[in-house]
């Protein structure tokens, strides 16, 4: 039985990381020291800093992680694409010439006879309303058309640009750190869900750029995965065990 793989929140391309060329390479070789041993890929949002294809055009750069989502689903491992809040605009670029699977939504599925809840984890539980009505426009349809027609020159500045600050108005950059059970919203949001979900055994997110691993009952476990930023932190799953851990360039990879 062959593991199955979740991470999220690599935010390559990102005007606000000075190393992305390496950072993009380390995430690389990781994929490759994993390619024999995954049966699946689960990368839940966020992988690039600001990505929008236009019709004709894709962002630029990216060579390495592309080519090698491209071997990994030519070698056939499933590649799951959940878009982030940085990755909205994904279409179907990444679905034809990568061959991953690419989800726009939260999912529930089935893993080796265990109920996943997967989300990158936008939204879920937040009840801050600045941050509503921009995902509003950001998923609008007629908002995607309208940026559609800017030249890609100055829509991917300004897409960059806008992500650069996101990430640069909080201190050192960094998401805040948790905030604890009774105010994390993604525990909030887990914890209503699963009083009217019960057949769910584990929730894996991303988006927070926090490693957090909780034990929410006997039977429901909850993780958000950390980031390709910082922690290059992933979760792996062999059928009985799901654990979470570090690559570090060198040691041998469950």
């Amino acid at each position: 039985m062959k593991n199955v793989y979740f991470l999220s929140d690599a935010h390559l391309g990102s005007l606000a990381i000075p190393h992305g060329r390496m950072q993009e390479r380390r995430l690389v070789r990781f994929l490759d020291s994993i390619k024999e041993k995954a049966a699946a890929i689960y990368l839940l949002g966020d992988m690039f800093d600001f990505w929008y294809e236009y019709k004709y055009v894709v962002p630029k750069g990216y060579s390495r992680f592309l080519g090698k989502l491209s071997e990994l689903t030519d070698m056939g491992v499933e590649v799951h694409y959940f878009t982030g809040n940085h990755d909205i605009w994904a279409y179907d670029y990444l679905e034809k010439e990568c061959g991953v699977i690419l989800h726009k939504q939260p999912m529930t599925t089935e893993i080796y006879g265990k109920m996943f809840f997967l989300a990158h984890g936008d939204g879920l539980g937040d009840p801050d309303k600045k941050f509503k009505l921009i995902r509003t426009i950001f998923h609008s349809s007629f908002c995607q058309w309208a940026f559609s027609a800017l030249h890609p020159r100055w829509g991917m500045w300004f897409g960059l640009h806008w992500a650069k600050h996101s990430r640069l108005k909080r201190p050192s950059g960094e998401e805040p750190p948790y905030m604890g059970e009774s105010r994390e919203h993604l525990v909030l949001f887990t914890k209503g869900y699963i009083q009217y979900h019960p057949n769910v055994d584990y929730f894996i997110y991303g988006h927070r750029h926090i490693e957090l691993d909780l034990q929410l009952t006997k039977k429901v476990r909850m993780i958000i995965l950390g980031d390709w930023i910082a922690h290059f932190t992933y979760v792996v799953y062999d059928g009985d065990h799901l654990l979470m851990s570090q690559y570090v360039e060198g040691e041998s990879m469950p």
